[in-house]
């Protein structure tokens, strides 16, 4: 996943200040050269990096910092400032036209994503405001572009204007727009063609399409795996075409996440959109102040809600939250909530984004195989109903039974069944606010912010999910009473 190591780095750095009983200036200047090596590591251009640990530098050294109480927090606090600064500060919307169609253009190298980043754009479009895009395929140059676009198109229902790869890009492009009009499509998403380098004839191209759709957004798809490279591809479409937002594909790949910190600084440009998966849905907006926390290991609550809010039915998961609190959770919730959880994404990564939990070792190298789900599934599946309502009834003959009728080893049936009944206990805890049993579970005290400010944000989620409780308590109550 993006910035692991640099979220390692700095976390390393601010642990030891949290150490020193008191921060001196020298304890300032080792803070901060580390803080310019964990970025340099994680491939943030030169200038950047230069500019960056100045700022920081001077606001966290000034004496009332120093010298007042937490000078360490307050310095992560700083760091944290800085970095969502750097990286945009809040979250850009896209561009939309005053009349249909809203044009968005998608530029960039080959290979970077463009056209997957079109698909997964256009299919948040039709969730999220029920719109009716279109697709125009102006790629007439790669070998199957235009075979590539339309089975994309296909996954999510959206249709696809082409005229084949004997006529000119802009010629194509002005028919699909005249077609867009004509069919009252909301947006029109050009798909135009990449090379593996900027070049003249490219750029022309580009800057034609451009002059004739006057497009309302022209989004550069850059590879995040790139790193300062991606900001030199930044850099060259921007002078030509003046483009209006990038977007990283890749983040969740092996990638040191300097590209996200650095284009935002050299261009101007905001990222708009975050590619974190190969799914159609895997395109998040991209929230700076959120990107930061998850650098110093602070957690990413609020994306965490937002999967959760698109993926869980309210009813169902209060439902499933009074069950845990009266311990009655059994093997068929387990089932329907394991189903849901899997549509979030990886669960190593929903995980991560949990306060503290970004760097703790019990986490360190988990990879949680999919198939682990499908074998899980078949154990459960194999179950009689009443087995199933009653998680206490596995006696060693019911267990050897499951392993026979799953085709899953013995000892694998023993594993998932020991997880379920320590997940079912955690999830007791967690529900009635006692967060210290889950600590133990993950290997003693949060770090990332401190034991004392992992508790105090576990703490705060568990106050937060029980407001939220009682307003959708309130709502389905309410709801009750109309009818």
């Amino acid at each position: 996943m993006a910035f692991e190591g640099l979220t390692d780095r700095l976390q390393k750095a601010m642990e030891k200040l949290r150490r020193k009983p008191k921060v001196t200036e020298a304890d300032l200047r080792e803070t901060m050269r580390e803080i310019r090596l964990a970025l340099l590591e994680a491939d943030v251009n030169f200038a950047v990096v230069k500019d960056f640990v100045k700022t920081v530098r001077e606001k966290a050294a000034g004496a009332e910092v120093l010298k007042g109480l937490n000078p360490a927090q307050q310095i992560v606090k700083i760091v944290n400032e800085e970095l969502t600064k750097l990286m945009g500060e809040e979250a850009v919307p896209l561009n939309k036209a005053p009349h249909i169609p809203t044009v968005i253009m998608m530029v960039g190298l080959q290979g970077a994503g463009k056209t997957t980043t079109a698909g997964k754009l256009a299919l948040r479009l039709k969730n999220e405001e029920n719109a009716r895009p279109m697709f125009i395929a102006a790629d007439v140059y790669r070998p199957a572009a235009i075979t590539q676009l339309q089975q994309v198109a296909d996954q999510i229902g959206v249709p696809v204007f082409e005229e084949g790869t004997e006529k000119d890009p802009v010629d194509i492009v002005r028919d699909g727009m005249e077609q867009a009009k004509q069919n009252h499509n909301d947006y029109v998403i050009i798909d135009t063609a990449g090379r593996l380098q900027i070049d003249e004839q490219l750029m022309d191209e580009l800057v034609n399409i451009k002059n004739l759709t006057q497009p309302n957004e022209i989004l550069l798809v850059v590879d995040a795996m790139t790193g300062q490279n991606a900001v030199k591809t930044a850099q060259g479409f921007n002078d030509k075409l003046d483009i209006t937002g990038v977007v990283l594909t890749k983040l969740d790949g092996d990638t040191r996440g300097g590209a996200a910190m650095s284009i935002r600084a050299v261009t101007g440009k905001p990222i708009k959109f975050v590619g974190e998966g190969e799914k159609m849905e895997d395109l998040d907006v991209f929230h700076p102040d959120r990107m930061a926390s998850r650098i110093l290991g602070m957690g990413d609550m609020m994306t965490l809600i937002e999967k959760a809010q698109k993926n869980f039915d309210e009813e169902k998961a209060q439902e499933t939250m009074d069950k845990m609190r009266a311990n009655e959770f059994d093997y068929n919730d387990f089932l329907e909530q394991m189903d849901q959880v899997t549509k979030m994404g990886p669960l190593e990564n929903i995980l991560k984004m949990m306060p503290g939990m970004a760097n703790n070792p019990a986490l360190k190298n988990i990879n949680i195989d999919p198939k682990q789900f499908a074998h899980i599934k078949a154990i459960i599946l194999s179950m009689t109903p009443e087995e199933r309502e009653n998680p206490d009834l596995m006696n060693p003959s019911r267990r050897r039974r499951l392993a026979a009728g799953s085709g899953r080893p013995i000892v694998e049936v023993n594993r998932m069944i020991k997880q379920f009944n320590q997940m079912r206990k955690m999830m007791k805890q967690v529900t009635n606010g006692n967060f210290g049993g889950l600590q133990n579970m993950m290997g003693g005290q949060m770090p990332g912010m401190g034991g004392k400010m992992g508790q105090m944000a576990m703490n705060r989620m568990a106050r937060q999910a029980k407001k939220r409780q009682q307003q959708k308590l309130r709502k389905l109550r309410n709801k009750h009473k109309r009818r």
